[in-house]
């Protein structure tokens, strides 16, 4: 018999049974299901809904429950109909009349909130520690390379001289904002729902402050309403975690383009690539597409999420169980690619001299030319044009601006002299640029600095 049976008669259509079901997905919030009633049976007692003696024997049943399927003695029936019926069943089973007072004062509409509420919560300390472990990895790795000259590009075309642990440091300080708005939805995550009822509360005299407190939340929905109502606290994560897919997907990206023959700036660990079923000299990236790749898995199930809410009036629709699917799998999906990347980076192997031959090649310190002849006293746009045809001349001898003679650059301009070539030096280049934010070495260092400093 179903739980809610009472007011309908005879048995459920079997497709509406498998329709209905959702124990194949909300089993894994068995734990937090498990807290919310023991918090809920505690504040019965305290309130005196319950007698003491009962709360504190339900307590007791939940607690051998919980025990009971960590050690495997436990198997959860897959043709239940969902987590929160599940422990009851097998609460009543166990207690007889007893477990069947757990529900009082309460709707699963406002369990299930909770339970939401708590699983994320949980999931989003743990997201947050990943980001950290790879910010930490970054940090690392771009105190190793703070010297590490390498092209900066615009429009995926060389453009200007930075160094690979200023380039790191990029992806740290976009990590940090993802970490700084997983913090603050998981503040308001963790606030408790139950109280709310199905919509409009109950008349039994609730503590919920005291349920909060139990379960170590931050306080109460302020409304019965919006507590049973809205998801935008899991619309909030999702959203949070597409943002910091597409952050991983950028630098999925830049690993792949670095990893090719073409810029051969670094190579991945075999433990880190694939081969070929066909092409024995094949090594790919594989890891680094599929982070790409599975980003637009969790766009796809962020769009889900928001489509679903669109247009439901309040208070609690059926429409609403479609968000833990796509939720779970945002978070499993994140936390997996977050946990490859750390030891990816480490593993691998950087190219250093490949990294700096690119950059000479690129004609990248040519605004520090034009610069160099706006300090002697020329307007920026006249020296402009004289740098852009000692490139052009570069490119008709085959030379880069370091090997052009000086009598070359004296034919454009007087102005020129020897100091030009420790101008256009491409370490000089970079070491001149120390504001604050910049890629001269102290710069960054001064940026791994305040990094760290976040982290602890």
């Amino acid at each position: 018999m179903k739980m809610w049976a009472g007011r309908l008669s005879g048995d459920v259509d079997e497709g509406l049974n498998r329709l209905n079901q959702s124990i194949g997905f909300d089993s894994r919030m068995f734990e937090e299901d498990i807290q919310g009633s023991m918090a809920h049976a505690t504040m019965l007692g305290v309130v005196g809904v319950l007698e003491e003696e009962e709360s504190r024997k339900i307590v007791e049943g939940l607690e051998q429950i919980l025990q009971d399927r960590k050690e495997g003695r436990l198997a959860i029936d897959p043709q239940g109909e969902d987590i929160h019926m599940f422990v009851e069943q097998v609460l009543t089973s166990r207690l007889g009349d007893l477990g069947k007072k757990l529900h009082t004062g309460r709707s699963r509409n406002d369990q299930v909130a909770l339970d939401v509420r708590l699983y994320l919560a949980n999931q989003e300390e743990e997201l947050i520690e990943l980001v950290e472990a790879l910010c930490a990895c970054l940090c690392d790795l771009a105190q190793e390379h703070l010297t590490t000259v390498m092209p900066g590009y615009t429009h995926l075309q060389r453009a200007q001289p930075i160094t690979l642990g200023h380039q790191l440091m990029a992806y740290v300080q976009m990590l940090l904002r993802d970490r700084e708005r997983l913090q603050q939805t998981r503040e308001r995550t963790r606030l408790s729902p139950l109280g709310s009822g199905a919509l409009a509360g109950t008349t039994y005299p609730l503590d919920r402050q005291l349920v909060a407190e139990k379960l170590g939340l931050a306080g109460v929905t302020e409304n019965s309403l919006d507590g049973v109502s809205d998801r935008d606290f899991v619309l909030e994560l999702s959203a949070d975690l597409s943002i910091l897919m597409m952050h991983l997907s950028r630098m999925a990206e830049e690993i792949i383009l670095w990893f090719s023959s073409e810029f051969r700036f670094m190579a991945l660990s075999d433990r880190f690539s694939t081969g070929s079923s066909i092409m024995p000299q094949k090594k790919n990236p594989d890891i680094a597409e599929l982070i790409r790749g599975k980003t637009a898995r969790v766009y796809g199930h962020h769009m889900t999420l928001l489509t679903m809410m669109k247009a439901l009036p309040l208070a609690y629709n059926k429409d609403m169980q479609e968000d833990k699917e796509a939720i779970f799998d945002i978070v499993d999906t994140v936390k997996l690619c977050l946990s490859v990347l750390p030891p990816m980076w480490n593993s691998a192997t950087f190219y250093p001299e490949n990294m700096r031959a690119a950059a000479a090649g690129g004609f990248i310190n040519a605004t520090d030319c034009a610069d160099y002849l706006v300090k002697k006293g020329l307007p920026f746009r006249d020296a402009y044009k004289i740098t852009g045809q000692l490139v052009a001349l570069c490119i008709e001898k085959g030379l880069t601006l370091e090997t052009l003679p000086l009598s070359e650059y004296q034919a454009l301009s007087p102005l020129f002299d020897d100091g030009v070539y420790q101008a256009i030096d491409l370490l000089s280049c970079v070491s001149l640029r120390k504001v604050y934010g910049g890629p001269a070495a102290e710069a960054v260092a001064k940026q791994i600095e305040n990094a760290r400093r976040k982290l602890v």
